[in-house]
Formats: structure tokens, sequence, C-alpha cells
């Protein structure tokens, strides 16, 4: 798949956003992402790019199931595993190589599968006057795909990077890879880390 970028440059306002690069989605936690390993490094590149420029998200469960609305206790009824009750905390944090960027990494906690469920990062992202948004993280075909489109609905340029994204299901990842390549070409870019780092000065 070739890159998808659009002719227009990167810019101090140019974001990087990683989504949920924690370690419950590595081997040690319950919701493992076997391609996690291999795009560590592609992100902890983008992210050492700009430092400054890099958002990190995090997928904080509750502690108990009854603390969430609706369908959402159902989910931690069956992933309770998950809970804060029941979870090693440490399995919350950053992957280890991504940690070392916070500060002035900025860490945006969240509960809900799209990062802009939390007022705090769409604040942070005016506040800087943000235009637009290089996307990584983890899974392609949950909380990345859930932060991409809230995205785009808001108005963001939005630039997946397809070497810097992961999904427990090979599947849901290709297929998502092909949606945002071809069904959404005007407001989903998509390109490989290095296409991206040529141009982001």
């Amino acid at each position: 798949m070739s890159d998808q970028l659009l002719p227009l440059p990167l810019t101090e306002r140019s974001v990087h956003l990683c989504v949920d690069m924690q370690r419950i989605f590595s081997a040690e936690g319950p919701w493992p992402t076997p391609w996690m390993n291999k795009v560590l490094p592609v992100t902890a590149a983008l992210a050492s790019r700009h430092p400054e420029r890099t958002v990190f998200t995090r997928f904080i469960p509750p502690a108990r199931p009854e603390q969430m609305p609706g369908m959402w206790q159902r989910y931690y009824a069956r992933w309770r595993v998950a809970t804060r009750d029941v979870l090693p905390l440490e399995l919350l944090e950053l992957m280890p190589p991504l940690a070392t960027f916070c500060p002035p990494a900025t860490i945006v906690d969240k509960t809900r599968y799209s990062a802009f469920a939390e007022p705090g990062l769409i604040d942070h992202l005016r506040q800087r006057e943000a235009d637009a948004l290089i996307v990584s993280g983890s899974e392609t075909d949950v909380c990345v795909l859930a932060t991409v489109l809230d995205a785009v609905d808001i108005g963001f340029r939005v630039i997946v990077v397809r070497d810097a994204v992961c999904s427990s299901s090979d599947e849901g990842h290709e297929i998502l890879m092909r949606l945002y390549h071809t069904r959404y070409t005007e407001q989903i870019e998509t390109a490989d880390a290095e296409a991206i780092l040529s141009l982001w000065e």
C-alpha cells in the first residue's frame, strides 16, 4: 500500500497522538497485542522527533464494573480481570520506552475507546492550535478507530501511521487500514513513519 499524503506541510502545529501504548496491551496484560513490540520502536521514533508535540493516551478501566454506565458494565463483568480492583496497576503505565518522553510529552487518561471522550484532549489540542494529528498506537480497530473517526468529525487533518499501529486481530488491522486508505481518502491519510519523519520538521 503506497503512502497517501496530501500535498500539505507538517508544521509546529502538527501533533503526534499516540493511543494507548500501555503495558496492559503487551504480553504482560490481559489484552495482549502481538505486534506491539514491532511497532514500539517506530512509535518511539515519532515521539522522539518532537516529544513536546506528542500526546500519549492511557486507557483506564474502572475499579469495578458498576462504576461504568450501560453496556460497559456487561463488558467489564466479562473482563473483570482488567478492572483496577484486580489488575496490577503498573500495567496501566505506558510502555517503558515511551514513558521516558514524559515530560515534555503530555499524558491524557481516558475511560472510553475514543481519546476525545475526555475533554482534556480537545482542550489541550485547541490550546496548541493543533491542525493535524499524526496517529499511532493500539488497537487499530478499537481505540485508534474510535479516536480517528472523532478527529475527522472535529475537522482535524488525520494521518494514520501504518507501521506504528497494531491490533490483537490481524484481520481487523488489515481491514481498517484498507478502509482508511480507500474510503476516507479526503479525510484520513495513511503513510509509513519514514515518510512522515522526512516531512515533519
